[in-house]
């Protein structure tokens, strides 16, 4: 009897925080809409199950990866998970479009910042956080190369994560082609930018892109802003922290967009 209690104990942990551990919890999850990361399938698993999940996140958009069952086992410490696992946000992910409606329905210019590659959670909470005081309207977060929505990031934006809509993008360079067939501006950080920030034009429907924390923007990425702007660097270093430069230019496109001489592009 003993040893039947100990068995169902150890079969009875909950997940840790921000996973979903079983195929119905995961299904669930996103039925009601709630954020999901990504989700792990243990390869070799097979079934209807394992198809209905499959197409139920490919219908919303949410990345699948394929790994060894011990990758499973490791992240969810004990629970129970079926070789079905996902990582949960813990806010909701909202569409792009969404937030560029909710924009003009105000009557507003959309300001967006996208993170091309941005790694570490300590810089996308630091992010958030200052897009909440400058009056960012939301955020563009790529689903690979980038740090996805973490209790880290909520912790470090200090709250600013239940103010600032973020979305989740799949290919960085068509929602740029897509959001200039929307009439965005397109700005990208760049050491070796074109103009000072101060002297760019930072008002109007404008997209602010802040590359990855060591190698900057990629280089397509790059090539598809309609235009760079550098930050002064008078030290022997020549780059500043992802998370510092951003709140540079997003101060400087709310100072520019609250100026009564503001002219538009063109």
């Amino acid at each position: 009897m003993k040893q039947e209690n100990r068995h169902i104990e150890e079969h009875s942990v909950d997940p840790p925080a921000g996973i979903l551990a079983g195929r119905h919890a995961i299904t669930e999850a996103i039925k009601a809409g709630r954020g999901i990361n990504r989700i792990l399938i243990a390869d070799g698993l097979h079934g209807s199950g394992v198809r209905e999940l499959r197409d139920l996140a490919r219908a919303h958009d949410i990345t699948v990866d394929i790994v060894p069952r011990a990758k499973l086992d490791a992240a969810a410490q004990g629970a129970r998970h079926g070789g079905m696992l996902a990582y949960a946000a813990p806010v909701s992910y909202v569409p792009v479009e969404e937030i560029i409606s909710a924009v003009r329905a105000r009557g507003e210019e959309p300001l967006l910042l996208l993170l091309d590659g941005i790694e570490d959670p300590h810089n996308l909470g630091a992010l958030l956080r200052t897009a909440d005081a400058a009056g960012v309207h939301g955020i563009l977060l790529p689903r690979r190369h980038s740090v996805p929505l973490t209790e880290t990031v909520a912790r470090v934006s200090a709250g600013a994560l239940e103010y600032v809509p973020v979305a989740h993008i799949g290919n960085v360079a068509q929602t740029m082609r897509a959001l200039k067939e929307e009439g965005f501006w397109i700005a990208g950080a760049d050491m070796a930018g074109s103009d000072t920030y101060d002297k760019a034009n930072l008002t109007g429907a404008l997209v602010l892109v802040i590359g990855s924390e060591g190698r900057g923007m990629s280089r397509l990425t790059r090539e598809l802003c309609d235009f760079t702007v550098r930050l002064p660097m008078r030290g022997k270093i020549n780059s500043l922290n992802a998370s510092v430069a951003g709140a540079i230019l997003m101060y400087e496109a709310m100072r520019q967009r609250t100026a009564k001489d503001a002219v538009p592009h063109g």
